[in-house]
């Protein structure tokens, strides 16, 4: 590895760091430019050298809290051999993380990332090879992509491939599953739900189990 690219990834690697400690210490909405460049001892106009958007920084220092979902993910899906079970399972811890942890999922999944985002996802895994290796290849497409709908087409490519349901239908039930907890997230994240996150997520699943069981039964 060159010299240049050693050192862009030292850097890189300082204000994730520093990032994710201010995280831990402040809670992600009172991370700023200015504090991640302090806690690094650096000025904020050299963290615009290496990240062309703040919110990338956010990006890459959120990631790192979703380890413990990532571990109960791979874990539970890897206990079932059947799709349907698969697909829910995937959603079920999903919707429990998320909704535990709103913040840091809007930064990962929904958070506008301005221009120039280009495949984050890989280059996080750049950084932090270590986090790849406790997840099984058969999922890492559900790993290096932040869209929600094509990490659902693929949590789904199991009951089409066993014929439970065609690529139609799958699209339908994508939709409207994603429909569901996007509308609960986004009441919990901008305060205007009167749930509690437990209850997000409990009624989150309710929906997607008739969803499921509705277009499994009406093809």
């Amino acid at each position: 590895m060159e010299k240049k690219e050693m050192k862009r990834r030292r850097m890189w690697t300082y204000f994730i760091d520093a990032t994710e400690e201010l995280i831990k210490e402040e809670g992600i909405q009172q991370v700023t430019i200015r504090s991640v460049a302090e806690k690094a001892g650096y000025n904020s106009a050299t963290i615009y050298n290496y990240f062309s958007e703040f919110s990338h920084l956010l990006f890459f220092a959120s990631f790192k809290f979703l380890k413990p979902y990532l571990t109960h993910v791979t874990k539970e899906m890897k206990k079932q051999d059947d799709p349907i079970q698969k697909y829910l399972i995937a959603w079920e811890c999903y919707s429990e993380y998320s909704f535990k942890n709103p913040d840091i999922f809007n930064a990962v999944f929904l958070m506008d990332l301005g221009e120039h985002v280009g495949n984050l996802l890989e280059r996080y895994y750049e950084l932090y090879p270590s986090d790849l290796l406790e997840i099984p290849e058969e999922l890492h497409p559900l790993l290096f992509d932040r869209n929600i709908s094509s990490r659902g087409r693929f949590a789904l490519s199991g009951m089409v491939e066993a014929g439970i349901l065609n690529e139609e239908r799958a699209e339908e039930l994508n939709e409207l599953t994603n429909l569901v907890w996007q509308g609960m997230f986004s009441n919990l994240l901008n305060n205007r739900a009167y749930y509690t996150p437990k209850e997000a997520h409990e009624r989150t699943i309710k929906y997607v189990k008739q969803i499921i069981e509705m277009m499994v039964n009406d093809k």
